[in-house]
């Protein structure tokens, strides 16, 4: 979408115009959506996490400053609600081998990553979409989550361990 007309969107939200917030929840929604189904994990808990975000996105439309593209800071919204979605997130202490690399079988497909995603507890889980999938910075990862930055990088640890083990059980894939 054009810049001026995204802006004429925008000033429309700022002015409660349905219509406007209609076509710019249209124009986020499908990508917003696959942001909390892989946070949430499911379906019910995404949308719900989409919807509540969207009520933010326009009840909070004036504190957007341009700063970034509008469907960056509509991301940063979608992933807080998803997180707030998770009921709790269970961390363990960094292990001492936490830098060793862990690799995954090349032929892996999407799906098969994808389903193994969702077995992840919640707070592997999260971590892994948000570091992984989305590009987030451990530093990142931890403001939004309000964790210790080791916290994060423990629980990416402990995600990618607990994926191979349920990529190597489920479709036998091995290391």
């Amino acid at each position: 979408m054009e810049t001026q007309n995204l802006q004429i969107l925008i000033e429309g939200c700022l002015k409660n115009d349905r219509e406007s917030q209609k076509q710019i929840y249209d124009l986020y929604k499908n990508a917003m959506y696959s942001v909390c189904l892989r946070i949430c994990g499911n379906c019910d808990d995404a949308k719900d996490a989409l919807q509540e975000g969207f009520v933010e996105v326009f009840k909070c439309m004036n504190a957007f400053r341009s700063e970034s593209s509008l469907g960056a800071w509509i991301k940063t919204i979608m992933v807080r609600r998803a997180l707030r979605k998770l009921k709790k997130l269970k961390y363990e202490k960094i292990p001492a081998n936490l830098h060793e690399p862990i690799e995954f079988e090349s032929d892996i497909s999407g799906e098969e990553l994808h389903k193994a995603i969702l077995m992840l507890d919640e707070g592997y889980r999260s971590v892994f979409v948000l570091y992984e999938v989305e590009g987030y910075s451990h530093q990142e990862i931890s403001q939004i989550m309000k964790i210790n930055e080791g916290t994060s990088k423990s629980q990416l640890h402990y995600a990618k361990k607990k994926l191979q083990l349920i990529l190597q059980k489920i479709y036998g894939y091995e290391r």
